[in-house]
């Protein structure tokens, strides 16, 4: 009898630390949490996802969106196998799929953006075994004109003081090749005037013993 209960109680043991072992079956979802678009523009709004179990067509994507000044939840777009867009409502028509599931990839696009756009974009993924996690989001900003962080203005210093480099080494190789090139004019010139000069010397000499002979 007591052989049976450690027995049994050794069994209990190894299933809770297989248990613990057993990676959690949860999907994790990537997105840029927060998004700048320019009213008229198209706007991908990416989602990424990460899952232990291997994608399959069990998989569903399901976007929702939650407008900024309140309001009910809407439907904007849902995967399952294929794509299955809005027939009624703000994105109809407006919203396309852009993703590869087989690259963990469930984005989609949004056209035309309008004012009334801004808001919080979710984007839920199930892979079943793997159905449980956050959902991801993605809070869009519609405006008339994009701000420039400052990410892109120290680019363009980069960008400026790299292509300022480039002018002055263009510059200083131009002006050495310039110098170069009259030196080697000079020297040609050089090289014809000695000629010339000896020559003249010559029947400098020539008339100088001539006339002496004559005396």
């Amino acid at each position: 009898m007591y052989g049976k209960s450690t027995s049994r109680a050794g069994l209990l043991l190894l299933g809770i630390q297989l248990t613990a072992l057993w990676p959690i079956a949860a999907v994790e979802i990537y997105t840029s949490q927060a998004l700048e678009a320019v009213n008229g523009t198209d706007v991908r709004l990416k989602c990424t996802f990460s899952s232990f179990a291997p994608v399959s067509d069990a998989l569903t994507v399901t976007w929702n969106f939650r407008p900024r000044d309140g309001g009910p939840e809407q439907f904007v777009f849902y995967y399952h196998v294929d794509p299955f867009k809005p027939m009624s409502g703000r994105f109809k028509d407006r919203v396309v799929w852009d993703g590869n599931p087989e690259r963990y990839d469930v984005s989609i696009m949004l056209w035309k953006l309008q004012f009334d756009d801004n808001g919080t974009y979710t984007c839920q993924v199930k892979n079943p075994p793997d159905v449980d996690g956050l959902v991801g989001e993605i809070r869009l900003s519609v405006v008339h004109t994009v701000r420039f962080s400052e990410i892109y203005f120290l680019a363009l210093a980069i960008g400026s003081a790299c292509a300022l480099m480039v002018i002055i080494v263009i510059v200083v190789v131009l002006v050495q090749h310039f110098r170069k090139k009259r030196w080697a004019e000079r020297a040609h010139k050089v090289v014809e005037i000695r000629p010339k000069e000896e020559e003249r010397l010559n029947q400098e000499k020539k008339v100088s013993v001539y006339l002496e002979d004559i005396d």
